[in-house]
Parts: C-alpha cells; structure tokens; sequence
C-alpha cells in the first residue's frame, strides 16, 4: 500500500490539505497527517485540524510520497523547520515523490529540490528565484519526473487526483474521480 506523509503547519489552507488527504484516502492510500508540533492545527481560514500525530512521532518513517499544502503563513512555516527540508532532500536522494502545492513549492526550491526543473506555484511566490535549467509554468499541475507542484487552492483536486495518478495509475485515478461529479470541459 502506497503511504504519504502530509506535514501540517499553522496556517496551512485547509482546502489544499483536506482534498489531499481526503481523495488520496478515497484512492486507499495510507496518508499520515503530521502536525509540526503536537496538538491541533489552525489553518489559513481558521479551521482547526487535528493531525494524525506529531512530525516527530513518523519523522523516521518510510513513505512514498511527502506532500506539502501551501497558504500563509503555513509554507512559511514548513519552510523554516528544518525537519522538512532533511525530509524533503532524503525523499528526493531516494527516489520518491516531493510534491508542493500553492506556496509550498517555494519550500522545494529552499531545499534544492526544484533545480533543473519544470514548477508552476502561486503567482509570485517563486518568480525569479528558480536556477538556471528550471522553468516555471502556469499550468494548474505541473509533474516533472519525481517532482510535482501546483498553483492552489482552485487547483488541488487536479493536483490530487495527479498525486494518486503517479502512485497508483490512471485506472485509480478515473476510479476516485467518476464519483466526484466533476464537470467535464
């Protein structure tokens, strides 16, 4: 079974987390909500979030996938521990997938991770900052090889569904998505 680390931080957007975790959770997927500290979690909007448990407490865990949510000051704060950029640079050196949405993917470029990459984020959060051989899309999901990256919050359902679509296949993805009414351009 495929497992996920999503890292919650003080003013994530709850949006971006909960349809995270929620359709991921929908594909099967083992996803492991860890708060930075312990305790609840006070999203951008005020929604509080009760994390699965403590990033400390699966700090040393295997996963397939870490998966950030963005919204401010939450990207600022994964930014600033540096538990997420050892975990971020450990996933990378082993070959499994980084992904960021919203603000969050400025805490991939922090860590080095978006360097000779394709990225899309937020308007503004990484403009002018990536290295040379990296370009940034305005795509709503942007995959590049293990590195997967998406605008925000109007975009973290088709950032989802690409996160189950990388780790369990298009079969699964249609199968989360064909219930969710979506409408079809």
């Amino acid at each position: 079974m495929a497992r996920v680390l999503v890292p919650l931080a003080n003013g994530c957007e709850e949006l971006e987390a909960v349809t995270i975790i929620d359709l991921l959770r929908r594909a099967g997927i083992q996803v492991v909500a860890a708060g930075l500290a312990d305790g609840p979690v006070t999203a951008s909007r005020g929604v509080v979030l009760l994390p699965d448990c403590s990033l400390d407490a699966v700090i040393d865990d295997d996963f397939d996938m870490i998966v950030l949510p963005g919204g401010q000051p939450g990207a600022d704060h994964l930014d600033a521990d540096p538990r997420i950029h050892t975990l971020l640079q450990r996933m990378a050196e082993q070959g499994r997938y980084t992904a960021a949405i919203c603000a969050a993917p400025k805490v991939l470029l922090n860590a080095g991770l978006l360097d000779g990459h394709r990225a899309t984020a937020y308007p503004g959060v990484i403009d002018g900052r990536l290295a040379t051989g990296s370009q940034l899309l305005h795509d709503a999901v942007v995959s590049d090889g293990k590195v997967v990256t998406s605008r925000g919050p109007g975009t973290a359902m088709d950032f989802a569904l690409t996160l189950i679509e990388h780790l369990l296949g298009a079969a699964k993805r249609h199968e989360v998505e064909q219930p969710l009414m979506r409408p079809r351009g």
